[in-house]
């Protein structure tokens, strides 16, 4: 049976659960205030056209840039991200923002979303990232069409890129913090990984970024987030490496590995004595996608890298297998 809930029309777009002054912690689960009205044209040069989704902190909108389009680009169109009315008052948003912005613009990389620029309308104060404008399904809208896994070479199709995209990121420092298969886009020339919203970077490796109290910040989407997180740990590579792993065990088993459980409940429950390898992930790879999936990060003993190893390595042939037995 299929654990996934029916895919919201938000489902590509980070929860960004922040508290805002005087107001009780944000969950995925608050309500969202609708965004307020925003100018017809940003900066005298982006025309806002048609919302895209919502989510817990930002917006985003298709937006025609107007100085590409009289330079005569066929396709002038930009997505722009901008925050939700519940955030535009709060005195760090601009900068949690850009901290976004800085962060992804480090990465350049085919499988990472490409971002533009990041601007303040003076009319409106409105703070917004303009990024290249995809189409595509989000990974999560996948997942609902095949309940039971996808076969083997579309499983590598998907994960490889992936493994690689966030592999790149963490050789630079940068940590992703919202792994989940809403941000993660099937767009048709290859897959991005996108919002970096709850990034950060490994201290020292990237200096010169806005300096935030992240203690105001819970926003760790509960079935993808380490059990270290949820308990008020930092953000690091392992906990990226969990999230990941359970993913990719989506991709293969068509479910979540505890039942869209938080990794605290799952554990409580002792899922991980249980976790059965899933039928369309071959044996090899199975080992170091288990010891992604421990709930104990001195027991995730792997990196990205090393799971990219493992799903890239092809299955062994009928030969082999009859060799090793014999």
């Amino acid at each position: 049976m299929n654990d996934r809930p029916q895919a919201a029309a938000t489902a590509n777009l980070t929860y960004f659960a922040f508290a805002p002054p005087d107001s009780k912690q944000w969950s995925p689960n608050s309500p969202v205030r609708p965004v307020g009205e925003l100018p017809e044209v940003l900066c005298g040069r982006y025309r806002i056209e048609r919302l895209l989704g919502v989510g817990g902190m930002g917006a985003v909108y298709r937006a025609r840039d107007l100085l590409r389009e009289q330079f005569g680009d066929p396709e002038p169109w930009v997505a722009l991200k901008t925050l939700c009315e519940d955030f535009v008052e709060y005195p760090d948003a601009h900068a949690l923002l850009y901290s976004e912005f800085a962060l992804t613009t480090r990465l350049r990389h085919r499988h990472i979303v490409r971002l533009f620029g990041y601007e303040v309308d003076s009319t409106s104060q409105r703070a917004f990232i303009t990024m290249e404008l995809l189409k595509g399904p989000t990974l999560d809208k996948l997942l609902d069409e095949h309940p039971t896994g996808l076969p083997w070479t579309e499983v590598q199709a998907i994960a490889l890129p992936l493994l690689k995209a966030l592999a790149y990121s963490h050789s630079l420092g940068v940590l992703h913090g919202d792994l989940k298969p809403g941000n993660v886009l099937l767009a048709a020339d290859g897959l991005r990984l996108f919002d970096y919203g709850l990034g950060q970077s490994n201290e020292g490796l990237l200096p010169g970024l806005p300096r935030l109290c992240r203690k105001r910040i819970a926003a760790w989407t509960p079935s993808y987030a380490a059990p270290e997180l949820l308990d008020g740990a930092p953000l690091s590579a392992a906990a990226d490496v969990y999230a990941l792993a359970c993913m990719l065990y989506e991709l293969c088993g068509g479910s979540h590995p505890f039942g869209r459980l938080t990794a605290q409940q799952a554990h409580t429950q002792a899922l991980d004595k249980t976790l059965q390898r899933p039928a369309n992930l071959p044996p090899h790879c199975w080992a170091a996608l288990h010891t992604g999936l421990s709930f104990d990060p001195a027991q995730r003993r792997i990196d990205v890298t090393g799971l990219l190893d493992a799903f890239r390595m092809p299955a062994p042939g009928r030969l082999q297998r009859w060799l090793r037995l014999t």
